[in-house]
């Protein structure tokens, strides 16, 4: 399977889980020193927030950067949370590790999100017609581009999902509309990155929580 590294990486981690409303929050603690934190619903087994600190500098701590979020906003986790593991480091004590992202209320915001069968990006406070973008997948880049014809904008969007399962980026898969002074920007899964998240649910299955996965599980595995 393509996607069988970065099944190995997440097997590497050492994981806590905890539940928080109809959330289920993981952090990941990987041997390279780097930590993925993510935010799973409860209702469809999606993930929908994942950030990434890479490993302690000298000068304080690494921020956590944002890959996938509705919203960038700060991630608290709580003290309610059990922990399965023992000893000092950042993914042993969650309470108090927090990220916080602040944007300009004018500047283009990309934000990003993932459904059952696509992946979304929307680009706030882009007022100009749709006409006006250009949006074009760049395999070489292992991204996707969105620039402008008057050269006001220009952006190289990272699709690290699909690096995860061996995937380029296609033009065929990308749709595009605006409305609201946003830019939607729609690519549809192939099957393969969809079997990758059934996979990486079927292995948060086993690391301890407080709720069964099972019910998570029956959305993507029920074909």
């Amino acid at each position: 399977m393509s996607y069988q590294n970065w099944l190995n990486y997440l097997q590497s981690a050492e994981k806590n889980s905890m539940i928080s409303g109809k959330l289920r929050k993981v952090l990941y603690k990987f041997p390279d020193g780097r930590q993925m934190a993510e935010e799973y619903s409860m209702d469809t087994g999606m993930v929908q927030r994942r950030a990434w600190r890479k490993c302690k500098q000298l000068m304080g701590e690494p921020e956590w950067e944002i890959e996938l979020g509705e919203e960038p906003r700060q991630l608290n986790w709580g003290a309610g949370n059990k922990g399965n593991s023992s000893g000092g480091g950042d993914a042993d004590n969650l309470a108090g590790s927090e990220f916080t992202v602040r944007e300009s209320n004018s500047a283009p915001l990309l934000t990003k999100r993932v459904t059952k069968k696509n992946i979304e990006w929307r680009i706030r406070n882009l007022p100009y017609p749709l006409n006006v973008y250009n949006v074009s997948a760049e395999p070489k880049l292992h991204a996707i581009v969105v620039s402008t014809t008057n050269k006001k904008y220009y952006k190289v969007i990272p699709v690290p999902d699909l690096d995860r399962c061996g995937m380029p980026p296609i033009q065929a898969n990308i749709s595009t509309h605006h409305q609201f002074n946003t830019l939607i920007i729609t690519y549809q899964k192939p099957e393969i990155m969809c079997e990758m998240e059934a996979q990486v649910l079927l292995l948060l299955k086993n690391v301890e929580t407080e709720t069964d996965m099972d019910d998570l599980l029956k959305g993507l595995l029920a074909k």
